[in-house]
């Protein structure tokens, strides 16, 4: 067997570039896009295919959905449907919503493609021919009943480490521990409950020690420029000693490995899955692909999470050095970090998200809002959070007051003054030629930014310009000056105008709609990068289009119906998982016989003053009445208990709460979703009876 070769494309940095090929993450369709998605992978990498093709720089963007998998064949298995029933349907919704939120892939494909079978059975055909897997048997888990081999999601059991009963093959979900299936404490097949056996199977190997050399010099040495998180999780991979890794499993859905002998295989998805990027460039080029692939003239960038760093740093380039013939490695991996949701993790199981097709139908015509939100809190060198009052004050104290309102402004007095025609200007004074300078030290440094993909500080330099445009209207205050100095005025406009248009070319890559609608209302012909800061992108005597708002203000009600939306996941999930508490101590029957509990009806019940907790009771207890304060007042109002009967302690001490002196304790049950339930008898009791 021959020798790893060292990758002819090790040091291509600094040097300029015909074309730049773009990929971005293949999502996986057992469910929709959620904003995490969005801000680790879609949205950086439509931002940086948007500018370079602005800066007239040839850029393909390639996407398109993972379809392959065990938590696919798992889902189509619970709601009676097959597979590809499941991914047809998700692959339809994550590629119109991301269509609908502007994300220009030059293509968006799938890898249950016909031409994505054949390159990805190319791809492994080609590695087996060369001799670079090695074959081996391993032990796995297999269902006597079903007569398969069992994928680590297929099988369930007590996990070692929290002893959750329900804990996955793979992972626990209650403690977070990754797992292997033989881990598992009385381990279940979910296919047909059988205890599963462990039997030989044989499987191929990708060697990746064989590649560790060639990978360290690639990354450690050629690649110091990556983002501190991606360099420093390979160098911890590379540093621990690479291990060969199975490239085939035992299951029926996916990509058959073509092999004699290997019926009931499939490549294995971590295999499958960035093949897919050549698939689908090659369904976008049939006759040119190998130019975006091949040619060391290509500049490839993967836009990718956290999740998939390994892969794509590591495994995926062992994957082309080994197939060889002149593939290309990817220049840069600029993977972003988590986005939690609401200070917590996102999780598609306990539907803790902001999922991108409902936040779409909630919020029409602010696919821009979510863009320039998720930028600005994008987690690109550590997790970010996104909270739904954030995204509130960014729209309306930034996009609304700010941005809106300057490019509204300038519309306006146009009109006002000019009748929408933008006027000639004349010479510029000091105050003109300052903000032009600033203009261009912004385009110099939003330039940089986009270049070495800080996405968020590069929005923080466009969000500069309509900084800098209010700025420049309060200082020359036109309005003030228009009957005085009219010839001042029209210098002032003419290049509030020019400000306006250098703001729709710099925010189109973050918001594209925006600025498709400044390019309306400006009259403005073409975008291009270079032209920001010039003063003559829209000419003398253009006529502007009608001023509208670009932004509108979002009202606490929009707001409080989401954080309602995720406060109701977060029960139903309670309520899903919930598991009766563990049994106390045992006691005996002395120590509960001095307890004296009864029963009273509720004859007044008020809310405790300066307590939002607090209910204040009167109960006949058939003495002489008595008042208890209980901490229930979120769960039931006054005027629920009044009239009804309830179970209470009538022996405890007295004690003031708020400065209410409490005469016992009413009995309530806590359910799963965090309520309490008031116990009572199920029929009517005498008022005072002791419950026995």
């Amino acid at each position: 067997m021959q020798q790893p070769r060292r990758h002819i494309n090790i040091l291509k940095m600094s040097k300029e570039y015909k074309r730049t090929l773009i990929t971005t993450a293949l999502p996986y369709t057992n469910g929709p896009v959620h904003i995490g998605h969005l801000a680790g992978v879609y949205v950086p990498a439509d931002i940086y295919a948007r500018y370079l093709r602005l800066a007239g720089r040839p850029v393909t963007l390639i996407g398109g959905s993972d379809e392959h998998g065990v938590p696919i064949t798992l889902k189509a298995r619970k709601e009676g449907v097959t597979p590809q029933d499941i991914v047809d349907r998700y692959h339809k919704l994550i590629k119109e919503s991301f269509e609908q939120l502007g994300i220009s892939f030059d293509i968006y494909s799938r890898t249950t493609s016909k031409i994505h079978h054949e390159t990805a059975s190319e791809f492994f055909r080609h590695l087996y021919d060369k001799g670079e897997f090695v074959e081996a048997e391993s032990m796995q888990l297999y269902d006597p009943e079903a007569r398969q081999f069992l994928a680590d999601r297929y099988v369930t059991g007590e996990c070692p480490h929290c002893h959750n009963p329900r804990a996955y093959g793979d992972q626990c979900e209650a403690c977070g521990t990754s797992l292997a299936a033989t881990d598992l404490i009385n381990p279940r097949s979910t296919l047909s409950g059988a205890v599963p056996e462990l039997r030989s199977t044989r499987h191929w190997y990708l060697p990746l020690d064989r590649w560790e050399p060639a990978l360290r010099e690639w990354i450690l040495e050629g690649h110091k420029e990556w983002r501190s998180n991606v360099y420093g999780q390979c160098k911890s991979w590379l540093d621990m000693g690479l291990q060969p890794r199975a490239v085939s499993r035992d299951l029926s859905w996916g990509v058959p490995v073509p092999v004699e002998g290997a019926e009931g295989k499939v490549l294995y998805v971590w295999f499958d899955a960035p093949i897919g990027y050549i698939s689908n460039t090659k369904e976008l080029y049939p006759d040119r692909w190998q130019t975006w692939w091949k040619d060391p003239e290509t500049r490839i960038i993967n836009f990718i999470g956290k999740d998939n760093i390994v892969f794509h740093c590591i495994v995926f380039p062992a994957m082309l050095m080994a197939y060889g013939d002149g593939f290309q490695l990817p220049d840069n991996v600029p993977a972003n970090e988590f986005l939690n949701l609401e200070g917590d993790k996102i999780s598609t199981s306990r539907n803790w998200a902001v999922w991108l097709h409902e936040y779409l139908a909630d919020f029409p015509g602010k696919q821009d809002v979510l863009r320039y939100v998720l930028t600005a809190n994008a987690p690109e060198t550590k997790d970010n959070d996104f909270t739904w009052r954030d995204f509130q004050a960014r729209n309306n104290s930034e996009l609304v007051a700010i941005l809106g309102n300057f490019v509204n402004r300038v519309a306006v007095l146009t009109h006002k003054y000019y009748e929408g025609a933008v006027p000639p200007a004349g010479d510029f004074n000091a105050t003109d030629l300052a903000a032009i300078a600033e203009m261009e030290q912004l385009k110099t440094s939003l330039t940089a930014k986009l270049e070495d993909f800080h996405f968020r500080e590069a929005l923080k330099d466009a969000m500069g310009l309509a900084r800098l445009g209010n700025k420049y209207l309060q200082e020359t205050e036109p309005w003030k000056l228009i009957k005085t100095e009219p010839a001042r005025v029209a210098t002032v406009m003419n290049l509030a105008v020019q400000i306006c248009a250098s703001i729709a070319i710099a925010m189109e890559p973050f918001m594209p709609f925006m600025s498709e609608r400044m390019q309306k209302m400006f009259a403005i012909r073409q975008l291009r990068w270079d032209d920001i800061a010039r003063t003559d992108i829209v000419a003398p005597g253009t006529v502007l289009d009608a001023p509208e708002l670009l932004f509108e203000k979002i009202d606490d009600s929009a707001i409080d119906a989401q954080i309602e939306k995720l406060n109701e996941a977060k029960r139903k999930n309670a309520i899903d998982n919930w598991k009766p508490a563990p049994q106390q101590t045992p006691t005996t029957i002395d120590a509960f016989g001095a307890m004296d509990l009864r029963v009273g009806t509720v004859l007044e019940c008020e809310p405790v003053k300066k307590s939002d907790k607090l209910l204040r009771f009167v109960i006949a207890d058939g003495m002489e009445n008595r008042t208890i304060v209980s901490g229930i007042a979120k769960h039931y109002k006054p005027e629920e208990l009044i009239g009804k009967q309830v179970v209470f302690v009538a022996n405890l001490p007295e004690v003031k709460l708020r400065g209410v002196t409490s005469q016992g304790m009413i009995l309530s049950a806590l359910n799963a979703d965090g309520s309490l339930s008031v116990i009572g008898p199920l029929k009517k009791a005498s008022d005072g009876a002791q419950v026995k």
